[in-house]
């Protein structure tokens, strides 16, 4: 089994037509996340979401895969190296 590690992903929703959809694949994903923070920008109709997860290398990569894969959103991780 791959060793967890912790980090974080952040996510920037530019089409908020595409909100449900995010928020659909971070309960696929719930198990690895530990924290979340959302700041809606309703001014210019977008937003920004920060998790911190823990989890192996597969389930973070697959997790940022689905979400980088939602039109309109873009995503960026960091974890640690052990």
């Amino acid at each position: 089994m791959e060793e967890e590690r912790i980090g974080f992903i952040g996510i920037v929703i530019e089409e908020m037509n595409q909100a449900p959809r995010v928020n659909q694949v971070i309960s696929q994903y719930q198990e690895v996340v530990i924290g979340r923070i959302g700041v809606p920008d309703h001014e210019n109709s977008r937003a920004v979401i920060g998790l911190l997860v823990r989890g192996s290398d597969a389930q973070v990569g697959a997790f940022t895969g689905k979400l980088g894969n939602v039109p309109g959103v873009q995503v960026k991780s960091a974890m640690t190296k052990k």
